[in-house]
């Protein structure tokens, strides 16, 4: 026998619904304008020297500004990738809080950076040219930096986060104290200023892709082969994989996978090891990318936030489209923007996450817990 709802408790419902549809009819059409209007504004409405812009222009861009700025956003969410894919794994699908994964990137750099300075028998503090280092001296350090990371993670995670799975406050406070601890030491080891690790000199040049008469660095394409043969590997891992599969299983229900017999304590210490890998390994490229200073472990423990906020916790492919989303925004609106306002371009950045979760709380591939 059927039993009606009462009145009151329908009106409710049927508003709530209501409601929802509204705000994700509001949030789909912030986010159009928020992708197109600067879309229209770089192809076709900024002026330049007095003239409007032609199919790719802006106000101080011809068309291979254009098609570099793009080039250049694509290559920097390839690391933001790298990176974010290792966060994305001990966070987002293991639920661990590790807000030390930031301090993990800028040990794993100067870890390289040192052994880089060694094998060349440079100790200035001055750096090496590209001219000095051959791809020798630039994968042993990668090797070993990430390596020193990995063990580092998994002791963090033996010692400090086994035993207090599921308890994201706790978590996140001993990690929080621990990158603390470890960025003072670094500090007081590494010094103060921005230094950088030299590309080998076979790929610190220019290549010619051919379009527009573009020369494009080298470096960066080298980036952008890294994340992709990441992703594949990360991907075939945990969807081919019987470890893989566990880690997920074990996420879902860890009582049922140690009921089988699975050793899941094992999974997720290799999971942890992985991820702070790829934490080191970001480290290392980020340091040639660019440099290594006190303070990017911050900026990079925060970027890495935003890729998951944005792609969803747990999802790889997710990680991947955030990292894009991230790259495209910064470098556009960084490129784009009057030359009186590109301090404002980080603001960009968070609109689109708050645009995001407005259309999509859990993240554009995020599912409930």
């Amino acid at each position: 026998m059927a039993v009606d709802r009462p009145p009151a408790i329908s009106n409710r419902a049927r508003s709530l619904a209501l409601r929802r549809r509204v705000l994700l009819v509001i949030g789909w059409t912030l986010l159009a304008i928020l992708v197109i209007v600067p879309l229209l504004w770089v192809l076709f409405l900024a002026p330049t020297t007095g003239k409007w812009a032609t199919a790719f222009g802006s106000a101080v861009h011809d068309p291979k500004d254009f098609l570099i700025t793009v080039l250049n956003g694509v290559t920097a969410a390839a690391l933001y990738f790298v990176v974010a894919s290792g966060f994305t794994l001990i966070f987002g699908l293991m639920r661990v809080v590790n807000m030390a994964h930031g301090a993990l990137f800028l040990f794993g750099g100067y870890v390289a950076l040192k052994l880089q300075r060694g094998m060349v028998g440079e100790g200035g503090s001055f750096g090496l040219t590209s001219a000095q280092v051959n791809l020798t001296h630039w994968i042993i350090p990668a090797i070993v930096g990430t390596v020193v990371v990995a063990a580092m993670g998994l002791a963090m995670q033996q010692v400090f986060l086994r035993w207090n799975q599921g308890q994201e406050l706790r978590q996140a406070l001993i990690t929080i104290a621990i990158s603390i601890i470890l960025a003072d030491q670094m500090l007081a080891h590494f010094g103060g200023v921005a230094e950088d690790i030299a590309w080998p000199r076979n790929i610190d040049t220019f290549v010619n892709l051919r379009v527009q008469g573009i020369l494009y660095t080298e470096t960066r394409l080298v980036i952008l082969g890294i994340a992709l043969a990441i992703g594949i590997l990360l991907w075939l891992w945990l969807k081919r994989t019987r470890t893989g599969m566990v880690i997920r299983a074990g996420v879902d229900d860890r009582a049922m996978v140690s009921a089988l017999g699975i050793n899941i304590q094992l999974t997720f210490a290799i999971a942890f090891a992985v991820g702070s890998a790829l934490a080191g390994l970001g480290g290392v490229i980020g340091g040639s990318f660019a440099s290594l200073a006190p303070g990017l472990d911050a900026n990079w423990l925060l970027y890495s936030l935003v890729v998951v906020i944005i792609g969803g916790m747990g999802s790889l492919g997710g990680a991947a489209i955030g990292s894009l989303l991230l790259g495209l925004t910064s470098n556009f609106s960084a490129a784009y923007l009057p030359s009186t306002y590109t301090y404002y371009s980080i603001i960009f950045t968070f609109m689109l996450v708050a645009i995001i979760l407005a259309v999509r709380p859990l993240g554009l591939f995020g599912r409930p817990a």
